[in-house]
């Protein structure tokens, strides 16, 4: 019978829907999560906003807008720090808890509107990949991420900054002295999202391996 499960998963695929969605797991940092249509599939690129907060040897992480909770349970495994992940949907909450009892990473799950449910200087790094794709890109996009992966996801308003307007006063808010925000851009925000954090210690942007501006630090004052 395996031939009818075959033809059914070759004609989603032929649908435009995702692979990672078909077979329900995706790879991301040498781990398999468990992905939905609830949650944005995890990219290779955001490995890199692993790498840059692995160096900062925080105590104390929050992950905000966890998704499928692949950043919170990755630096979770790899440090052994205290680590909270926010969500606004409560189904992609449950994909990440999900995700972290199959893999036996400890990590506090919480559903609110980026940090509204977290008390101020209670972390020592305060890491996202926020939805950053601008509203007006829409129609350029892949079939595959267009209509298939969650919207909430995606788009960040018309200009695609909208959640960082708001994500960078709450990490402030967030964060001890001297801890840092660690998030992943868009490759033409980096400017605009510089500007931002104009008040802030040691901004700094990285890029990925095509050279794109895709990470982005900055050290609470």
């Amino acid at each position: 019978m395996w031939w009818i499960h075959y033809g059914r998963y070759l004609h989603q695929r032929l649908q435009g829907q995702p692979t990672q969605q078909i077979t329900g797991v995706q790879e991301f940092y040498g781990r398999d999560f468990r992905v939905t249509p609830d949650v944005l599939i995890p990219r290779p690129e955001t490995e890199h906003v692993i790498e840059a907060a692995l160096k900062l040897g925080a105590r104390n992480i929050v992950d905000i807008g966890t998704g499928s909770g692949a950043i919170a349970i990755t630096l979770a495994l790899e440090t052994g720090a205290r680590v909270v992940g926010t969500d606004l949907s409560l189904a992609a909450l449950r994909v990440a808890a999900q995700n972290s009892r199959r893999l036996g990473a400890a990590v506090q799950w919480l559903a609110c509107d980026l940090a509204s449910g977290l008390i101020d200087d209670s972390f020592d790094v305060v890491i996202s990949n926020p939805p950053y794709v601008p509203a007006r890109d829409k129609t350029a996009l892949q079939r595959e991420v267009r209509d298939y992966e969650p919207e909430i996801a995606l788009y960040g308003g018309d200009d695609g900054l909208e959640i960082y307007r708001r994500l960078i006063p709450e990490a402030e808010r967030l964060l001890a002295p001297g801890g840092w925000l660690v998030m992943e851009i868009g490759y033409a925000l980096a400017e605009p999202i510089s500007a931002m954090l104009g008040a802030w210690k040691e901004v700094e942007i990285r890029s990925d391996l095509a050279g794109l501006p895709r990470v982005i630090l900055a050290q609470r004052a």
